[in-house]
């Protein structure tokens, strides 16, 4: 019997849904950062093996949003768990009982899709007895369908947790071909790519300011050249973001490289420019254009 379903992953910014989704694939699809925020879109990773298909939605962290983008990013991920067949709330395993968390939970209240809480990071606790009563907490607060408890980042009790989420699923068809690791196309892996080197090297303000589109993909026999803009808002993020002589943009384009040649198998030319455009993250209109839908 081929199981198949969508199975959403939700949970407050940095507690390790796209480590998690990159795990389960065996590569690398969500960009991942210790910043908060870094992953912005609903971003699908496709887990195939030899009698199951699951379509795993990495989301954008739920919090409370102070610009247009952050709304969308929490109502993006909230809106994805009545449409799923699973979803996987995730934690900290070394916080305690957060506020922010059982309100959360509270806006999951009424839906009928299964939950499952996914304790993650389990490595890093020793204070077991803590951990428990926090979950003990949760458990009174949400009648979840399971408890888990991983490592995403290195690999802890992934695999029994994939065990449980194949039982759960109903018999369906494969959705997408063999192969197929995303339903984004290759372009906006590239400009994640470069979006999470920039979350990397630079710091405060401007990270958060960053966005990252494609102006040419030009697949050449030997080659594909790629020409990517990073947009940010203000003057002087511009300046931290090239650099000394452009020291900052050269060393952006250089790492993201390395991974996008992983990616697309191929020799990459990639060539950066940035530009300001003032007060973007609030502004509809160039949040529609650099392909943020559904702000209603």
């Amino acid at each position: 019997m081929f199981k198949s379903g969508f199975v959403s992953i939700i949970g407050e910014p940095n507690v390790g849904k796209s480590t998690f989704l990159n795990q389960v694939l065996k590569q690398k699809v969500a960009i991942v950062s210790s910043k908060p925020q870094t992953t912005r879109n609903v971003f699908s990773g496709i887990y195939n093996d030899d009698d199951s298909q699951i379509i795993f939605l990495d989301t954008p962290g739920i919090h409370q949003a102070k610009t247009k983008l952050g709304e969308y990013m929490t109502s993006a991920a909230l809106s994805t768990v009545k449409t799923v067949d699973l979803v996987l709330f995730m934690i900290n395993a070394y916080d305690d009982v957060k506020e922010y968390n059982l309100k959360i939970m509270e806006s999951l209240k009424g839906v009928k899709t299964p939950i499952f809480l996914i304790i993650n990071k389990l490595d890093t606790i020793t204070d077991f007895e803590r951990l428990n009563q926090a979950i003990e907490a949760y458990k009174q607060a949400y009648d979840f369908a399971g408890v888990f408890g991983i490592s995403a980042l290195k690999g802890d009790n992934v695999d029994l947790l994939l065990l449980d989420i194949k039982n759960l699923l109903s018999e369906g068809p494969k959705f997408y071909l063999d192969g197929e690791i995303s339903d984004r196309p290759e372009t906006f892996l590239v400009q994640e790519f470069i979006r999470e080197k920039i979350l990397e090297f630079t710091h405060e303000e401007v990270p958060h300011s960053v966005m990252v589109y494609l102006e040419s993909f030009t697949n050449k026999k030997k080659i594909i050249e790629i020409m990517a803009v990073v947009v940010v808002e203000r003057k002087s993020q511009k300046g931290i973001i090239i650099g000394k002589n452009g020291s900052m943009l050269k060393r952006i384009g250089s790492e993201a490289r390395k991974d996008i040649e992983v990616l697309l198998g191929a020799k990459v030319y990639l060539e950066l420019f940035c530009k300001v455009e003032e007060n973007w993250r609030n502004r509809e209109f160039y949040l529609k254009n650099y392909g943020y839908r559904n702000l209603e």
